[in-house]
């Protein structure tokens, strides 16, 4: 009897002790679970807070520094992928195309009356050497912005890896060089010549006969009057000033390293920087058709500053009546 008591006792004693092992192993169990799971509720809300933009507190002292993730600047790249690089490249072939079909179904506008042989000075030397100046910086731009922004689906797949990382710092050191370049020229070209590119009532009839450029139809024959700059070369005109103001004014901001822009505003500079190309781009293509394969002799006026009387009567009709009115008008010797 007594040793059966003994048995139980040490039972219960064993019973005991196992309770006392495992209880609080369990516990202890139990409180790690949860501070895991307060940890990873507390990682969750922290990264949360990261990507919404909360500033925190670092060693760096540049601006944002304590911003770690900022999702503007990936939502800016979704919309220069997604929405500015695809324009880009349809203006780019659009057109191209549609005024190489114009120039192919309708040919370039004739001088009615022929090539007079007579050279009327039009632009001055200055004026000459501006124009070019710009015009070339322009075209080195647009070649390597269109490389920058672009070449990455057309040229890359196509060569190897050390070709294009070639081009591709080729074309940003040009492009980062040549803007300080192009922003002098066209500064100086807009200031002096602002004040013969205000609209006049004639200009919208200009617009109505496309210039006088359509060789078939009603509106073959029809040379709408204009002053010293056509209306199309007024559009070009301020649409070259109001888009090259902020493609000059954002390419500086991204350009300068001294600038210390926060994200919001770099990723805005680089959307409103590739928009305004876009529209730079379309026009420039248009004014080269225009000034080349559309106009006989119209060329000629950025070659020598001279061009035949006869194309300014014909294109530039109230321009040359003044500068005949008031004896300003110049032959070449």
């Amino acid at each position: 009897m007594m040793i059966k008591s003994l048995r139980r006792l040490l039972t219960l004693l064993v019973v005991l002790m196992s309770v006392s092992v495992v209880m609080p192993s369990y516990a202890a169990n139990e409180q790690t679970s949860q501070q895991m799971a307060n940890a990873e509720q507390s990682t969750a809300d922290m990264w949360r807070a990261v990507k919404a933009g909360e500033v925190g507190t670092t060693a760096a002292t540049e601006v944002e520094a304590g911003v770690l993730i900022n999702t503007f600047g990936n939502e800016g790249k979704i919309i220069k992928n997604d929405y500015i690089n695809p324009a880009m490249m349809a203006v780019v072939v659009g057109v191209f195309s549609i005024f190489l079909i114009f120039f192919l179904v309708n040919g370039p506008s004739k001088l009615t009356k022929g090539f007079s042989g007579k050279m009327v000075l039009r632009w001055s030397r200055a004026d000459v050497i501006l124009h070019w100046g710009m015009a070339i910086s322009c075209f080195a731009l647009i070649l390597t912005g269109l490389t920058i922004m672009l070449g990455r689906h057309i040229i890359q797949p196509f060569i190897g890896h050390e070709a294009w990382a070639f081009i591709i710092h080729f074309c940003k050191t040009v492009h980062d060089w040549v803007g300080p370049v192009f922003f002098v020229f066209w500064a100086i070209c807009v200031l002096k010549w602002m004040p013969r590119q205000t609209f006049k009532s004639y200009d919208l009839k200009w617009f109505l006969v496309a210039g006088g450029y359509i060789n078939f139809g009603p509106f073959k024959g029809k040379h709408p009057h204009s002053g010293y700059a056509n209306a199309g070369e007024k559009m070009w005109f301020w649409s070259l000033a109001i888009f090259g103001l902020f493609i000059c004014t954002t390419g500086l901001m991204l350009v300068f390293p001294g600038l210390a822009l926060p994200r919001e505003v770099a990723m805005i500079a680089v959307l409103v920087h590739g928009v305004s190309a876009i529209v730079i781009i379309g026009f420039t293509i248009v004014h080269i058709w225009m000034a080349t394969a559309l106009s006989e002799g119209g060329l000629e006026c950025m070659k020598s500053g001279y061009c035949d009387e006869n194309w300014a009567i014909q294109h530039h009709d109230i321009w040359y009546d003044e500068i005949k009115a008031n004896g300003s008008l110049k032959y070449q010797d």
